[in-house]
């Protein structure tokens, strides 16, 4: 997993609350089986007309957000279904934060898994974050998950939470910054694990064919 320390980017406005999976990533594309190559499914019935062409409307469509790295929406980001797909998505598109006042849980944890940071502020920071976004695709971010502090050069600051409990906040960024994921965290108990099994009586162990 790709450690997140700060990084710098163009903001993505999405002026939409309650934005669920299957606006992330249709059902129909769930019958894909590899886990790579998912971005191009991202907001595809948003992005796209019935015709199947790029919707100018939508804002992912409009010229200098196609370089988006952090995304900024209204609350409960992610409900829905629990597919792991939305999350392979918007990081494979390029997206590394979401920001939004609260995320659904599946997504929120799904988020930990695969290097999207998933950034907590209060409604009214968010407002005024997408407000800013929306004047056009000069507004760029830092999102600094060392200080937990997101601001732009333009007088936009707010600290941030990764999770309400903070315990697991901390537990999640010392993840994120160092690029850790649960089988990161298994690995790093290798010796254990090898010494526990070589004590193992030898009935305990499965049968060979």
């Amino acid at each position: 997993m790709e450690p997140f320390r700060k990084v710098i980017g163009i903001v993505l406005p999405l002026d939409r609350t309650n934005v669920d999976t299957d606006s992330i990533v249709p059902a129909r594309f769930l019958k894909r089986i590899e886990r790579q190559g998912w971005g191009e499914t991202l907001f595809y019935d948003w992005r796209h007309t019935p015709d199947g062409q790029p919707d100018p409307d939508f804002v992912l469509n409009q010229p200098g957000y196609e370089n988006a790295s952090v995304l900024v929406a209204g609350r409960n980001f992610g409900s829905g279904s629990s597919r792991e797909h939305a999350v392979w998505a918007l990081r494979q598109y390029g997206f590394r934060a979401v920001i939004s006042p609260t995320f659904a849980d599946i997504f929120h944890k799904n988020c930990f898994e695969n290097g999207l940071v998933p950034v907590i502020i209060s409604e009214e920071k968010a407002r005024e974050l997408i407000l800013r976004a929306k004047e056009g695709p000069a507004c760029e971010l830092t999102v600094d998950l060392e200080r937990c502090e997101i601001y732009d050069d333009r007088g936009f600051r707010s600290s941030f939470v990764i999770h309400d409990d903070p315990a697991t906040h901390e537990f999640r960024r010392h993840c994120l910054i160092n690029g850790v994921d649960d089988i990161d965290l298994t690995l790093q108990e290798a010796d254990e694990i090898a010494a526990f099994e070589a004590k193992r009586p030898r009935w305990l162990e499965p049968a060979k064919s």
